[in-house]
């Protein structure tokens, strides 16, 4: 099969929109498991590859007039599961706050409640209020983070390679339940985390998990290229994104693993229509929909200042770019700066897409878009980030998917049952590299 786009919904309750869940048509249900199991069902009929769900481990005391509340990403794939057959279920799981048997154990149950559909998306916490809930004064130093994340994914991989594929024998007239020669313990001992090994579970359907991360730092492109088989990424312009998707390509062959299975996918927020005006009139709908002290205290989370009483037409305030250590807020103060913004432009323009690129206009704008960004290589997919809830992403699967159907870019059906079908990712074997 010819390459074709790649397409994950990054899902949102109320939608990825500042104000999103302001409007009279978002969260029609709440934090109901039918309203996402309704997203998740718009996805899959448009034959998206994977829905994905973040998570953080705090909320953030003055949000009061941001939707941060979550429900607990794993126990909601497994629910989502059972209300779908195809579509990839990946969740973000910390590698700062967890323990590593926790997480290979969890993720390797998804894998096998959904049938091989389960990925995890390995992050390393941005919020320094994390750690206050783990017992800890501050969060750990950014390098730190890293090497503790990479040797926890080396132990969450081990453990998810600690039976061979046909070690469960569960032969009934022989009473032999597994093969103990097919199970080896896995006796890791390093600088973080001391763990023996095995998992009490058979080896996932997919062999492995998805592995997806989300950072672009030198730190987080390194870990990606390591061990991601999925980058999510902040990208504004396509001349920057080609960049970053020719960094990591060639990082991944230094690993001496193989590019191809390294995807790069972009978050964008498309609010799209069937005319550009009535595109734009959504857009300025939720516009106006944004109250000032949400503009400010997210951008203010971002930057890690407090900016109440600042001059929300003047320009940012000065900002310790040393002290910034994710590329979403370093981008969002390089933007403002080189576009000359005000505060209030910059949260208009930046901040209320969580720093991603908005794409505003028809369907062939869209589909226009995406396809140079993919010729070109600039992606290799996107991670859709609707700007509303439902609505946005119906529009998205009626509009843009046929769209990009007719130019043969992307599939007319599902070719398999397992993510890594979907994603054309080889089935990993234990022990072998991504």
């Amino acid at each position: 099969m010819s390459r074709q786009i790649r397409l994950g919904l990054f899902l949102a309750p109320g939608g990825h929109h500042m104000a999103a869940w302001r409007h009279n048509d978002a969260y029609p249900d709440g934090f109901s498991v039918k309203t996402y199991a309704r997203f998740a069902q718009i996805a899959e009929r448009g034959l998206f590859d994977m829905l994905f769900v973040a998570d953080v481990f705090s909320l953030t005391p003055k949000g009061k007039r941001s939707d941060n509340f979550r429900l607990e990403p794993l126990t909601l794939l497994s629910a989502l599961a059972m209300v779908t057959e195809r579509i990839g279920l990946v969740a973000t799981a910390t590698t700062s706050f967890n323990e590593p048997y926790h997480v290979a154990r969890k993720f390797a149950s998804l894998d096998h409640i959904s049938g091989g559909r389960a990925g995890w998306n390995i992050v390393t916490s941005s919020s320094p209020r994390e750690a206050l809930n783990f017992g800890y004064d501050a969060h750990f130093e950014h390098a730190e983070r890293y090497r503790r994340a990479d040797e926890f994914t080396q132990v969450v991989r081990g453990l998810w390679d600690c039976l061979d594929d046909d070690a469960l024998l569960m032969d009934k007239e022989s009473g032999l339940f597994f093969d103990a020669s097919k199970l080896r313990l896995l006796n890791h001992d390093g600088s973080y985390f001391k763990v023996a090994g095995p998992l009490s579970l058979p080896r996932c359907p997919q062999g492995n998990p998805v592995l997806v991360q989300a950072g672009s730092s030198e730190d987080g492109k390194t870990l990606a290229a390591k061990y991601a088989e999925v980058i999510f990424t902040i990208q504004r312009d396509l001349d920057t994104a080609q960049a970053f998707y020719r960094d990591i390509k060639s990082r991944v062959a230094a690993f001496g693993r193989n590019p191809d299975h390294a995807l790069v996918m972009p978050g964008v927020m498309p609010i799209v229509a069937r005319t550009r005006q009535e595109a734009h009139d959504m857009y300025e709908k939720l516009q106006s929909l944004i109250h000032r002290e949400a503009g400010l205290a997210t951008l203010g989370r971002h930057l890690g200042m407090d900016l109440s009483g600042v001059d929300i037409e003047g320009p940012l305030p000065d900002v310790d770019m040393s002290k910034l250590t994710q590329s979403r807020a370093i981008g969002i103060v390089e933007t403002s700066r080189r576009e000359k913004m005000s505060v209030r432009e910059t949260w208009e323009k930046l901040v209320v897409s969580k720093g991603h690129r908005q794409l505003i206009g028809t369907l062939a704008d869209v589909a226009d878009s995406f396809q140079e960004w993919f010729e070109k290589g600039g992606a290799d997919g996107f991670n859709i980030m609707p700007a509303m809830l439902p609505n946005g992403l119906q529009d998205f699967v009626d509009l843009v998917v046929p769209e990009l159907q007719r130019r043969g870019l992307y599939r007319t059906a599902y070719q398999g049952t397992m993510l890594r079908d979907h994603l054309g990712l080889p089935r990993r074997g234990a022990a072998e590299p991504c």
